[in-house]
């Protein structure tokens, strides 16, 4: 199954253990890393791109959303590309193209899991914005992987890996 992640990084240029697990699958020749933030290094994403971002997307049966979890949301870059290519896609001509894919989160969080198991709410209802959003979209959605209390020393690289595939 060929798998697109798309990732966004705040911080990108100090990441740890977003950059330890992107570099884990570099080599895998089924997956396709796409990141925002290297590609749009001026943080906008204009209507010219939206073109080639839903032709990345259609090339792929798995689609993944990869971000490290801030203030309970994505970075602006990842929720800027969700406004305008989910937005052309849904009003567009091409308003299926998704449908039948797979999708996934997964995230960095820095807290540990219990801090996010102690709110009124878990991890699935934090990240259900994004998953419904492509729900409608007509994707079927996975269960995400939030790696907790993420530190580049003690990451489950195979569990990342297990998700992946």
């Amino acid at each position: 199954m060929k798998t697109l992640i798309i990732f966004s990084h705040t911080y990108w240029n100090n990441s740890k253990v977003n950059r330890k697990l992107l570099e884990s699958i570099k080599d895998f020749k089924d997956i396709t890393i796409h990141n925002l933030n290297e590609t749009y290094k001026d943080n906008k994403i204009s209507k010219d791109n939206v073109k080639s971002e839903i032709s990345l997307l259609k090339e792929h049966e798995k689609i993944v959303f990869q971000f490290p979890l801030f203030w309970f949301s994505t970075p602006s870059l990842l929720k800027e590309w969700e406004d305008t290519v989910l937005t052309d896609i849904l009003y567009g001509s091409e308003s299926k193209c998704l449908e039948g894919k797979t999708f996934q989160i997964i995230t960095t969080a820095g807290g540990e899991k219990s801090f996010y198991d102690s709110l009124e709410f878990g991890i699935n209802t934090i990240l259900s914005p994004i998953t419904t959003s492509f729900k409608y979209l007509g994707l079927r959605v996975e269960n995400p992987l939030c790696i907790y209390h993420a530190n580049s020393d003690n990451l489950d690289i195979n569990e990342y890996h297990k998700y992946l595939r």
